[in-house]
């Protein structure tokens, strides 16, 4: 069982990981942060992310899709990729992993693999 910063470390150790953070998505404010790529606010990124995990999750209510819960979002852009893990760890509720890859470098298959184990060892 690991916590925030074990957590942040093992998200870190993904090939390709530029940046990671555990965010609350009620206030969009980081519990913990890690990474320093040049260019990459990642307090900026967290609170901006709050934004899709919310539309995401009205977009959900609106289409009536009740028990459907988001797994995982992906936001792809030129050179890196943006994935969100909402948590199912006890203790989790309202907060996600948010965890910024070097498009070139990361296997998208093996990030998500990883998020998923890291968010079933996670204990907040």
């Amino acid at each position: 069982m690991a916590g925030i910063d074990g957590a942040l470390k093992d998200a870190m150790a993904i090939d390709g990981a530029l940046g990671a953070a555990l965010v609350d998505s009620t206030s969009g404010m980081a519990l913990g942060m890690v990474g320093d790529s040049a260019g990459l606010d990642l307090q900026l990124a967290a609170a901006g992310t709050t934004d899709v995990v919310r539309a995401h999750q009205r977009a959900a209510e609106a289409l009536g899709l009740h028990g459907e819960a988001l797994e995982d979002s992906l936001t792809t852009l030129t050179h890196q990729y943006h994935l969100v893990r909402p948590l199912t760890s006890p203790g989790g509720n309202d907060l996600f992993l948010y965890l910024v890859l070097d498009r070139a470098r990361a296997n998208l298959a093996m990030a998500r693999h990883h998020v998923r184990r890291i968010d079933a060892e996670l204990v907040v």
